[in-house]
């Protein structure tokens, strides 16, 4: 059945900025003329296998309308897939500091800007906000739950499970057509509503032409991020970065988001809460009826949350 996609209230602008070697492709609402010392631009960074037109819906529900960039991570959307087999945490860290000399400090070095991220961007926002606290006003983490603390006795089979899996190619499925790109979204999240999707599905593949099988859909994520990271996961460093935050912060988690589902019983959710204490500024909510994509479930109720504690 044929779905008219979601109407966008805020068109966005594509660019793109040569980072660390890399094309990357930058979505612009507004411009720098609605910039000011008490709204400065707002960065918002995608998660795991999802790209940066992903928050459209939020950006369309704010009340008020500001300067917004997001920008693919490599090997995403439509920014450049970089010549290698594995990604790490560090290289999201370097891309987004390049990404703010570029796009938000090159005419303002002084000012600071506020930064979101969610899931993997809101780890990798975490941290730079501990690294490079002064570039930071408010900060925002959006179900970046980090993972699981780890013990140097898993490192030999961590670095086994790698070699192996190097050793295997890894492929993400094709669709044949939008509708069915779409119909893929719906069923990762069911609340995710029929014109979303439809509108997503644009965004979260391309077209191309396979000998034998005419047209296909592809992912825009390049399958080596599905292989696990030889690194392992160092809760402690982690927390040191965490404890020199001096943005305030704010969290925000869907009501039913399953983290067992990802971890099982080696990491939940009040876990996580605890360590989130050592950040020394921190506002909690809870968005209802929402899972992992509460951007997608709930944008106008995370819209308004974001519009209070940017205004302060």
């Amino acid at each position: 059945m044929n779905v008219e996609p979601y109407t966008v209230r805020r068109p966005s602008r594509s660019r793109y900025l040569t980072l660390r070697g890399l094309r990357h492709h930058v979505l612009e609402w507004g411009d720098a003329s609605m910039v000011t010392p008490e709204r400065p631009p707002l960065l918002m960074q995608h998660g795991w296998m999802d790209v940066a037109a992903s928050f459209q819906f939020v950006v369309d529900a704010l009340p008020t309308d500001r300067h917004v960039l997001a920008f693919d991570w490599r090997g995403f959307g439509l920014t450049d897939t970089p010549a290698t087999d594995s990604y790490w945490l560090p290289d999201y860290l370097g891309d987004l500091d390049a990404a703010l000399d570029a796009l938000c400090f090159d005419a303002a070095p002084e000012r600071p800007i506020d930064l979101l991220g969610h899931s993997m961007g809101g780890n990798v926002v975490m941290l730079y906000a501990g690294i490079r606290p002064e570039r930071v006003r408010r900060l925002v983490n959006l179900e970046g739950f980090g993972m699981p603390a780890t013990k140097p006795t898993q490192a030999p089979r961590r670095y086994a499970q790698w070699l192996d899996e190097l050793k295997q190619p890894v492929a993400l499925r094709d669709y044949d057509s939008l509708g069915a790109v779409a119909e893929r979204l719906r069923k990762t999240n069911p609340r995710l509503s029929a014109p979303r999707a439809a509108w997503l599905a644009q965004h979260w593949s391309r077209r191309v032409e396979k000998a034998g099988a005419g047209a296909r859909y592809e992912i825009l994520g390049d399958p080596a991020h599905k292989r696990a990271s030889p690194l392992l996961y160092q809760r402690d460093e982690v927390l040191e970065c965490w404890k020199l935050i001096t943005a305030p912060l704010l969290w925000v988690e869907g009501d039913e988001t399953d983290t067992a589902r990802w971890w099982g019983t080696r990491y939940s959710k009040a876990e996580f809460h605890e360590r989130l204490n050592v950040v020394r500024n921190v506002e909690r909510h809870q968005l209802s009826p929402a899972g992992h994509m509460l951007h997608h479930d709930q944008p106008e109720a995370l819209a308004r949350r974001l519009e209070a504690f940017l205004a302060v």
